[in-house]
């Protein structure tokens, strides 16, 4: 494969009830989560664009727009590029129903 996944494109909700040491696991926006105070995101859009979902004050979901690109060629490893921020995921396991990330160096 070159590049990541075509499952990755799209937008992902934090399941933290499902996260495993290391492990951080989202589910696709419209999953049936159980009820939280408020749940962090990730969105990967096909032209590059990434959206991240931090949580903000009083648990309201923020919104802080870069870049992604593959930092492999087998997409397996991502670069995140926000503003005041780079970081380095690496995608475990993706389907249309689960996305199972871990930080990486």
């Amino acid at each position: 494969m070159s590049g990541p996944p075509p499952e990755l494109i799209g937008t992902w909700v934090h399941a933290y009830e499902e996260d495993s040491p290391g492990v951080t696991v989202y589910r696709p926006a419209g999953y049936p989560l159980p009820p939280a105070r408020g749940r962090r995101g990730l969105e990967f859009a096909a032209d590059g664009t990434f959206t991240e979902r931090p949580l903000g004050r009083a648990d309201a979901p923020g919104r802080r727009t870069g870049r992604w690109a593959p930092a492999d060629p087998e997409g397996h490893r991502l670069t995140l590029d926000v503003p005041g921020a780079e970081r380095r995921l690496e995608v475990l396991y993706v389907d249309d129903q689960v996305l199972r990330v871990r930080a990486c160096d």
